[in-house]
């Protein structure tokens, strides 16, 4: 488990030695290298015991949601509660159609804390490819099922988790004259919203530190000049990031942490500044009469994309994360914006304008390779899930109508909504909360 995790989660496997191995096999697997893949049919069954149906509905909910997998209806399956002890009838799941079977119970451990435990069953071989234990506190029942299911993605996928996380987002209600914007965050499937702001002060771009549980984002007190704040979401405690007497925007945390990238307007124009969180040392990394804002790092902390219209319209630069001249690395049709630089480093993540639409797109770093994951009216702000599989961005239809989370796979295969209370725009993905088994 990793030092960021909030909860006591201890974790074990559980044994295979209900089977003996065969001597050869084929992979359980999803190969997302092809793009041309179709879903993975499996079996998620009821878990046994207290909250087991709550877990397993969890998983369940996550994996359908991934794109990956396609669960089969309850009703299709030939055993209702198959023993977690036992060998599964695996030639009664293959007839209905499934690869893959997960077992599961949720049970007490003799301290009171809560003991879920899981197997993942290759039906085709009949094989255990994977069991763990895990021991919590029986309020965290959602957390488990979603560290289940990071752990069965990863197994099938090869490509890391991303279900225990959580996302923060500007939530939007009342009239379209007059929105009130909170700041507010929540698993990554909708559930558990919290509200951080109470709605006073107007909020935008917030962003989620790579390594902690910070945020930062613009907060704008009326009659007062925005500010970038940064708020500690487990302690409440929060600051006002640099001294400026004018505008500071766009903040983005470097893949450390320890510094935050932000754009200072000054007058007609904005330069790109980097803040130590610590130290508080301010160094300049623009000086042009351009807009120049938007910065991501790379996840070496070597480098950063930026947008700026200093060419006559906006479009995407790279330059070195000490500041410089910076290269144009957009050069299709429209206007480029909102870049974000993907945690496996392979993409830039970016919006295009043109033609009265509105695009979310990838390319590689040097310019190459772009490929539109998704168009429509007015699609903003994408952001990175933490295993750099998946984008979610905020899609507002105009009118009095509002803006509405999605999350899109980097195929542009799986678009699927975001749940919210209210509308939503801006979203920001926390780092994994916990390592996947």
């Amino acid at each position: 488990m990793t030092r960021r995790s909030a909860l006591a989660l201890a974790g074990s496997a559980v044994s295979a030695s209900l089977l003996v191995p065969a001597a050869a096999r084929a992979e359980l697997v999803i190969d997302l290298r092809k793009g041309t893949f179709q879903p993975m049919p499996i079996a998620i069954a009821d878990f046994g015991g207290e909250s087991g149906v709550l877990v397993s509905g969890v998983i369940t909910n996550n994996l359908k949601r991934s794109g990956y997998f396609q669960p089969i209806d309850k009703a299709r399956h030939p055993d209702k509660n198959p023993p977690f002890d036992s060998v599964p009838q695996f030639d009664a799941w293959k007839a209905v159609g499934v690869q893959a079977l997960v077992t599961g119970r949720v049970s007490r451990d003799g301290s009171g804390r809560l003991k879920a435990e899981f197997r993942l069953w290759d039906v085709v071989t009949g094989e255990q490819i994977d069991g763990q234990q895990y021991f919590t506190d029986p309020n965290n029942s959602r957390r488990v099922g979603h560290i289940i299911s990071d752990a069965i993605y990863t197994k099938v996928t090869g490509v890391g988790g991303f279900f225990d996380t959580r996302v923060v987002f500007v939530d939007e209600s009342g009239p379209k004259e007059n929105r009130r914007k909170r700041l507010a965050i929540m698993d990554q499937d909708g559930a558990n919203v919290r509200y951080l702001t109470n709605g006073d002060v107007s909020v935008v771009t917030p962003r989620y530190s790579p390594v902690g549980q910070e945020v930062a984002y613009m907060s704008q007190r009326m009659g007062e000049q925005p500010r970038v704040h940064v708020l500690n979401i487990e302690t409440g405690q929060r600051q006002i990031v640099g001294n400026f007497p004018d505008m500071t925007t766009s903040p983005r945390f470097s893949p450390n942490g320890a510094r935050i990238a932000l754009s200072l307007q000054q007058g007609g124009n904005a330069n790109l500044y980097v803040i130590d969180i610590g130290s508080r040392t301010t160094t300049r990394l623009t000086s042009t009469a351009a807009i120049d804002t938007s910065p991501s790092f790379s996840p070496d902390g070597a480098q950063m994309v930026f947008e700026s219209d200093r060419g006559g319209s906006q479009q995407l630069y790279l330059m070195g994360a000490g500041g410089g001249e910076g290269k144009r690395i957009s050069f299709g049709q429209g206007s480029y914006s909102q870049p974000s630089w993907s945690p496996r480093g392979d993409l830039i993540a970016f919006t295009r304008q043109g033609g009265g639409g509105f695009a979310i797109g990838v390319m590689r770093p040097d310019g190459s390779g772009e490929r539109i994951l998704t168009e429509g009216f007015h699609n903003e702000a994408p952001n990175w899930a933490p295993n750099g599989q998946y984008l979610m961005f905020f899609r507002d239809p105009g009118g009095q109508s509002g803006g509405k989370l999605y999350m899109v796979d980097i195929t542009g295969r799986v678009e699927v909504p975001v749940p919210t209370p209210a509308f939503a725009s801006d979203p920001s993905w926390s780092p994994l909360l916990t390592s996947a088994r």
